[in-house]
């Protein structure tokens, strides 16, 4: 098969590569289109030890099964007997695995193995570029939920998004979608913000007043200090982004006002399903935001997103 492969820092080579063969339990997808992700970005610049070169990198993938079923893909792969998926909170499992990432390769690559109970069937009337951002979609989904239930309910009509990426564009979705009524978002690119603003119907401010509840779906320090500036005493941060780890949080006003921080990882399995429900259900808008080009141009599209000149929150790849 044809894959988009990791071989170094910076460098990225559409080439031959061996077909996967799937283990017991497992279905063979073959891929038709695939998003392009944060942490894809983080490899591609040797930013993310998890992900060592040569590698496949991709986890936001739909396709077909070899026996042809239309399907969504749930990259989290977990133990299904452990005590975390018990509880229902499989994405803590520390056994996790996610593809694109050793020992599992990802699904920038014309086929991709996956346990048969981690695939979502997408009906006929939804397109699979559509599809495959379910998983981008669940990651925001989940910390929606997380911070509405933290919020107190006085507090659950405002909420302010920091980054207007596929994330933080999510965010922004399934927040209106759970009822928060207003919710604004920061996106200092101008054209991303143009986009954001004209194409997906968000409110622009990138000089808030502060909310109740803050969603910071960059990750960088800068973007840390400035939710502990914005999150109202008693409200709530959401840290989904993962653009470094080091400085920004606001220890001690975060303690003075009773402001409570959580880290959001992935999502359980309920959470990928009840979002892409969601999703065919049109609960999250259109989903027309999204670029695609051919996964052999793949390495033209890292470049271009790391360059900032793509405007569109998501490229989805076509094998």
């Amino acid at each position: 098969m044809k894959a988009l492969v990791y071989t170094g820092v910076e460098t990225l080579k559409y080439q031959d590569a061996a077909n996967p063969a799937p283990s017991a339990g497992d279905a063979l997808v073959r891929v038709e289109s695939v998003g392009i992700c944060g942490s894809d970005m983080h490899a591609f610049l040797g930013h993310d030890e998890r992900r060592p070169a040569p590698l496949i990198l991709g986890h936001e993938g739909a396709g077909v099964t070899s026996d042809g079923r239309r399907v969504t893909i749930n990259p989290l792969v977990t133990d299904p007997n452990s005590a975390a998926s018990l509880s229902g909170r499989e994405n803590l499992d520390p056994g996790r695995q996610i593809i694109s990432m050793p020992p599992r390769e990802g699904a920038f690559a014309e086929y991709v193995t996956i346990p048969e109970r981690n695939l979502v069937e997408v009906p006929d009337d939804v397109s699979l570029d559509k599809a495959a951002l379910a998983e981008p979609m669940a990651v925001s989904w989940h910390a929606a939920r997380l911070g509405i239930r933290a919020l107190h309910e006085a507090d659950h009509g405002r909420a302010h998004v920091i980054g207007g990426g596929a994330i933080g564009l999510a965010a922004a979705l399934s927040l209106k979608a759970m009822g928060v009524d207003n919710v604004t978002l920061a996106e200092p690119n101008g054209a991303r913000a143009a986009y954001l603003r004209d194409h997906c119907g968000i409110t622009i401010d990138n000089d808030p007043d502060g909310a109740p509840l803050i969603v910071d779906a960059v990750g960088y320090a800068a973007t840390r200090a400035a939710a502990s500036a914005l999150a109202t005493p008693g409200g709530v941060i959401l840290h989904i982004g993962l653009g470094s780890s080091d400085g920004g949080i606001n220890i001690r006003r975060l303690t003075l006002q009773e402001i409570t921080f959580i880290g959001t990882y992935t999502y359980t399995a309920q959470d990928f399903r009840d979002c892409a429900a969601a999703m065919w259900d049109g609960k999250l808008g259109p989903l027309d935001w999204v670029e695609t080009r051919a996964l052999s141009e793949g390495g033209q599209a890292f470049e271009d997103i790391r360059s900032g000149v793509v405007a569109a929150p998501k490229i989805i790849l076509k094998p």
